[in-house]
């Protein structure tokens, strides 16, 4: 049945049309009756061929996006239906490479062999079939281990304005997971970063179990827009396999500013600062085809690029709703020489206490509790007004202020083991003396 399908598929009759409008980042093709998500190809007067996505259908007209550049495109040129959706490659051949957004390789390295390709669009999965999120989840950086606690299977967010550290935090993790597979997606980022990230980030041994997923801020929007559920599309792929994948994309508000270009180009209506409500629905249906599957996991690891440092703004404010913790990078202590700037007291993992027993939550509780005692009465030691034996708890941080920033800091290059990192926090609980 399945090869009387394809035959039937292969004899029926060749959909074209034709180019009726070329307007901004799109093309309205007139005649063609394609459905949305389908593939076209656009043959120019000279011969080249273009290929584009349908995104939006009216009364005998398609709206289309690109994948490649629309030069050469003018009203009149032929348009085909593929009668295809976009296939990514997907299994083990995939380790080590480097692929575009539609999941070609671009590291110079021939054509992948052995992959299997399956459809991009996938559903995710069932709320009931999903695994309960029970087990913790090393990353290599003691703060997240152990004040922050990842989780199998968790959908975390590193929020943080441009230039304060985020794709450095996620080298370490992609360094640092103890993860069987790491996907990999740089979407939005500037070319000259790329291969820097590669080569000194990632470095060999990172690449080697990882498949990284590139769409730079030069290319269309939808190319950049389909990295993100290609990278998706792969980890998901693993997580069926029952491995337990972590997934890094940096960065999810990239994303939602292709889809803000796509949607405004389809003639969707602006509302929040600029983004159209497809926007807001994309980031809930690219967020929850991570997490927990029937036997395997994919961990989501999300950078956010809040504006201006505005942690309330739309995109942020949508992901934190989302997402099942969020990390606060803080400029503050960036500046200061703090790595990673981890604002310990601005960051939740809403997991955290249900992959950590009673006596490690107690000892992060109590430095917790050390750092907003001494968070309040900043102002005043400041100024000189504080006065010793007013706070017990600010006395300890201020007495053990060098322990403290030691255990919060880490060298790039650093990756504690997890059982380490608790030991330390343990020491340093205890040394801090009764906060608990």
């Amino acid at each position: 049945m399945r090869g009387l399908a394809a035959a039937l598929a292969a004899a029926a009759p060749e959909r074209t049309g034709v180019v009726s409008s070329v307007l901004g980042l799109g093309l309205e093709v007139a005649g063609l009756g394609s459905a949305v998500g389908e593939i076209v190809a656009v043959t120019t007067s000279d011969g080249a061929v273009c290929e584009a996505e349908v995104v939006a259908a009216g009364r005998g007209t398609v709206r289309c996006m690109p994948l490649g550049r629309l030069a050469g495109v003018r009203t009149g040129d032929t348009v085909r239906a593929l009668r295809r959706g976009v296939l990514v490659p997907t299994g083990p051949a995939l380790f080590g490479r480097v692929l575009d957004g539609l999941g070609r390789p671009i590291d110079g390295r021939g054509p992948i062999t052995g992959a299997v390709r399956v459809p991009l669009e996938n559903e995710p999965p069932p709320a009931m079939h999903r695994a309960r999120i029970d087990t913790p989840l090393q990353t290599g950086v003691r703060v997240l281990d152990t004040l922050a606690t990842v989780g199998r299977g968790q959908r975390l967010g590193l929020f943080a304005g441009s230039g304060v550290g985020k794709s450095s935090l996620l080298s370490m993790i992609a360094r640092g997971t103890e993860a069987e597979v790491s996907v990999i997606a740089l979407v939005g980022e500037r070319g000259r970063e790329v291969r820097e990230f590669l080569d000194d980030d990632l470095g060999p041994e990172g690449l080697a179990r990882s498949v990284v997923v590139v769409a730079t801020s030069d290319e269309p929007a939808l190319m950049r827009l389909r990295a993100a559920f290609t990278a998706t599309r792969i980890a998901e792929s693993f997580r069926e396999s029952g491995a337990h994948t972590m997934l890094m994309m940096d960065s999810l508000t990239r994303v939602a500013m292709a889809q803000r270009e796509v949607g405004l180009s389809a003639g969707e209506p602006p509302a929040t600062r600029g983004y159209p409500p497809s926007a807001f629905a994309l980031l809930a249906r690219l967020l929850e085809r991570a997490g927990t599957g029937a036997t395997g996991s994919v961990t989501g690891v999300y950078t956010v690029l809040v504006d201006g440092d505005d942690h309330n703004e739309p995109v942020a404010d949508a992901a934190r709703s989302i997402l099942d913790g969020h990390i606060v990078l803080d400029r503050r202590l960036a500046v200061a020489g703090h790595y990673p700037p981890i604002d310990v007291l601005g960051s939740v993992s809403r997991v955290a206490s249900k992959v950590n027993a009673p006596e490690r939550t107690a000892d992060a509780a109590a430095l917790r509790r050390v750092l907003a005692a001494l968070k309040a009465a900043q102002d005043l030691i400041d100024v000189g007004a504080y006065h010793p034996g007013s706070n017990p708890l600010v006395d300890a941080a201020l007495a053990h202020e060098t322990a403290i920033n030691t255990f919060c800091r880490q060298r790039l290059d650093d990756q504690t083991p997890s059982e380490k990192a608790w030991a330390q926090l343990a020491h340093l609980a205890t040394t801090l003396g009764d906060t608990r």
